[in-house]
């Protein structure tokens, strides 16, 4: 195959370019994937202004983690048949032979951090290639647009496998963004007696109703809730929702932290966790159990992803995304680069 293939290569922070090249050739165990959709998310706007933690970005870097496509060449070893696939992927590269990998916990893998998008060529690209064993492929008919947001519900797929969430109880999720948006729906499929959805912002939270919420809140608000709630799911890593997320829950209530807290973030007062006896768990990315569970629950329509798009650039428009991304607008929600 020839022909220019384009990414959008970060050399350093606050630098990029578009650079054009010939397609990349898929090794041993690997798929080239063409790029249908790449969403853009805070993490792609810390490795633009090089605020990521150290470790966890190699630079230059063609960022996107997110994505969705389908498989465009298969590499030795490979089942041709994957070839023309609807498909998305898990980003870790774990190794899949230490302790952690072997109990399924592959964010966790202990060889070492890597990930597509920041530390190996990720989707903000025309073509992209991973490991086979990645890949989870999606129906024949799928939207591809909607499915470029699995990946911010894996992370949200993970947290509700590990909270456990029962029929009947009374749920809150703090944080309406992306995140908390597709909590929110996976959690109404719960069937809870109650489920709360606690946010700043307008918009959100009238979507937050839209998509199963039956009370919402600003966080002025919900301070009237504390100590209300079996179960809370905090999605936003804002400096005091964590502390916020732990008021909420009733006295042996369960709490699971998903949103990523830049340092200095408010701690979490371990009086009140000790006399609440709380069950306090945290997400780090997702395990294949967690894709699993979230490509399902969106082939069954219990995830609605589209509805959370609201802006769709080009590729060579990544700038403008990024400025999106980090605009505060409470009108922008999911930004989306379509090779």
């Amino acid at each position: 195959m020839t022909g220019d293939a384009r990414s959008v290569l970060v050399e350093r922070p606050g630098t990029h370019r578009l650079v054009t090249g010939e397609p990349p050739v898929p090794g041993p165990g690997e798929v080239r994937v063409a790029v249908h959709a790449a969403g853009v998310c805070a993490s792609d706007r810390e490795v633009y202004d090089g605020t990521r933690a150290a470790g966890y970005v190699r630079y230059p870097v063609v960022p996107g983690h997110e994505w969705s496509g389908t498989v465009d060449a298969a590499g030795p070893g490979v089942d041709a048949a994957l070839v023309g696939r609807k498909t998305v992927g898990e980003g870790f590269r774990a190794c899949g032979v230490c302790d952690r990998c072997r109990t399924g916990e592959t964010s966790l893998c202990t060889a070492g951090y890597e990930e597509t998008g920041f530390t190996r060529p990720g989707a903000f690209a025309d073509y992209l290639v991973l490991p086979a064993r990645l890949l989870h492929p999606l129906a024949d008919d799928a939207d591809l647009t909607a499915a470029a947001l699995l990946e911010p519900a894996a992370v949200v797929a993970a947290a509700v496998l590990r909270a456990a969430p029962r029929a009947g109880e009374r749920i809150a999720v703090v944080g309406a963004g992306t995140l908390g948006l597709l909590a929110v729906q996976l959690l109404a499929a719960t069937s809870p007696a109650e489920l709360l959805a606690v946010d700043p912002r307008t918009r959100p939270l009238r979507q937050a109703t839209t998509m199963g919420a039956s009370v919402t809140a600003a966080p002025e608000e919900a301070k009237e809730l504390h100590g209300r709630y079996d179960l809370v799911v905090e999605t936003a890593g804002a400096p005091g929702t964590a502390r916020d997320s732990c008021l909420l829950a009733r006295r042996g209530g369960r709490v699971v932290l998903t949103g990523m807290p830049e340092p200095g973030a408010h701690g979490i007062d371990p009086v009140h966790l000790s006399v609440s006896q709380l069950t306090v768990a945290s997400v780090f990315g997702a395990p294949p159990a967690a894709w699993s569970y979230a490509t399902l629950a969106f082939g069954q329509g219990l995830l609605r992803p589209a509805e959370l798009i609201t802006h769709r650039l080009p590729l060579a428009s990544f700038g403008e995304a990024v400025g999106l991304v980090g605009s505060g607008d409470p009108e922008v929600g999911k930004v989306l680069l379509t090779p």
